[in-house]
Parts: structure tokens; C-alpha cells; sequence
């Protein structure tokens, strides 16, 4: 009887286990079925090297979604903000492509704008700036004429 007992205390510490992992697995696997609280708004741009899916958006420093795709339309950079629902964006905002920290990682800097309308599911943000290549600036300084 007392083998019995262990057994099944070892069973529901390893079922236990196996609940954390699947939860942890899926808040932080970027999992599309638990996006309820997020409306999508896009932006397109000249240039996105370096910009990554899943990398953070954000107005003034804070956090305020996430990239969803990224994808060629146009022979532009069509970019999916996935932005949460409590954050209202004006239309007239800037979106632009920002290295943040020492790495060099993309973000998506949003600049709002004083528009009293409101960016819903599925709008545009028009203005955008794209991101500056380090390659092309080091060029330009060096092949520059003196």
C-alpha cells in the first residue's frame, strides 16, 4: 500500500510538471490563439533590415505590442504591428524602424501624432520612417570626395 501511495504522489508531481511546462511553453512561444486583447495595424516601409517578427513596438520606450509579419508588397516592407487593446494610436502617428540598445536590436518606435481619430483593427499608419543601414553610412563616408 505505501508503494502504491508514492507512486501516485510521484505521478501528480510529474503531471504538475509537465502543466508548467506546456503553460510556460505556450505564454512565451508567441502562440496566436491566446491573442485576444490585440488589434492589428500595419505600416510599410522602404527598408526594414534587421527588423525581426515578434520584436518589440513602442511608444516613448514602453512596450505597446509586437511585429507580427513581415512581408514584400509593392517592393515595400509591409510590417503587422500587433499592438494591445488598450493603447490608441492617432492616425496621424509616426511609425519608424529604431535600434535599441547596444546590440543593435529593431524596434518599432511610434511617434503619435494630435489627430483626434483613432487607428482601429486592420488601418495604416501613412508615415513612416524607415531603418538607417550602418553599411550604407560607413560607404558614403568613405567613398565621399574630399
Amino acid at each position: 500500500m505505501r508503494q502504491h501511495t508514492v507512486e501516485v504522489i510521484v505521478g501528480a508531481f510529474v503531471a504538475l510538471g509537465l502543466v508548467a511546462m506546456a503553460y510556460l511553453a505556450v505564454s512565451f512561444g508567441n502562440v496566436g490563439f491566446l491573442e485576444k486583447n490585440i488589434y492589428r495595424v500595419s505600416a510599410e516601409f522602404d527598408s526594414t533590415a534587421g527588423l525581426r517578427s515578434g520584436a518589440r513596438v513602442e511608444i516613448a520606450g514602453v512596450g505597446i505590442g509586437s511585429v507580427g509579419s513581415i512581408d514584400l508588397k509593392d517592393y515595400l516592407a509591409s510590417v503587422e504591428l500587433k499592438i494591445n487593446n488598450g493603447v490608441k494610436i492617432p492616425d496621424d502617428s509616426i511609425a519608424a524602424v529604431r535600434t535599441n540598445g547596444l546590440i543593435g536590436e529593431k524596434v518599432i518606435s511610434i511617434v503619435p501624432g494630435g489627430s483626434e481619430e483613432i487607428l482601429g483593427d486592420g488601418d495604416s499608419i501613412e508615415d513612416t520612417e524607415s531603418s538607417v543601414s550602418i553599411e550604407e553610412l560607413i560607404s558614403k563616408y568613405i567613398f565621399s570626395e574630399k
